[in-house]
């Protein structure tokens, strides 16, 4: 979703500088263009500023708030839950570029262990990059991504650590994303 018409806020409304990743607080009644609108997530441009919104607060864009809780009730097998970890990484957005971390080739490492003593409990370990070391909003995308692994009914623990090595370049994005970013 990408709007040429401004949305007035309704409501005063936290929200991320991009890119430094400054907490700010938008006022009710500023005018706002949303740029984009993946994962849960809205990019917009308030007085010529960049600013991420969450999803939890999409009513202050006058849109409905999404939550995203994946539930099976069921016990699961590790490999399942590998599956719905990498599934959900994929709806974690840089707020700058329209394609999502799995397929920038953020993702280095994803480790899924059973937690010693407790049925259908996991703990996800994962290791990921960003497109450039200076980027402000590297804490804000890893804690989308731990929080979206964390939504996953069987996992109990995660954590999502940014390194540096290798260090992250255009080889590394899918077919998919080059094709989506005009470099094929």
């Amino acid at each position: 979703m990408s709007s040429s018409n401004p949305v007035s806020l309704t409501r005063d409304v936290e929200a991320t500088l991009i890119p430094v990743g400054t907490k700010v607080t938008l006022m009710k009644g500023e005018q706002a263009y949303i740029t984009q609108s993946l994962g849960g997530s809205y990019t917009v441009i308030v007085n010529g500023n960049m600013f991420r919104i969450e999803g939890k607060d999409a009513d202050a864009l006058g849109l409905p708030v999404q939550t995203q809780v994946v539930a099976t009730g069921k016990p699961m097998t590790r490999e399942e839950v590998e599956k719905q970890v990498w599934e959900v990484l994929k709806t974690c957005y840089d707020p700058e570029i329209p394609v999502n971390i799995v397929d920038l080739g953020l993702i280095y490492d994803c480790v899924v262990t059973p937690i010693e003593g407790k049925e259908n409990a996991y703990r996800v370990d994962v290791k990921m990059t960003l497109t450039a070391p200076g980027c402000g909003m590297g804490p804000m995308i890893a804690q989308d991504a731990q929080n979206k692994i964390l939504s996953i009914e069987a996992v109990e623990e995660a954590n999502v650590e940014v390194v540096w090595d290798p260090p992250w370049n255009q080889s590394m994005l899918s077919e998919a994303a080059k094709l989506q970013l005009g470099l094929m």
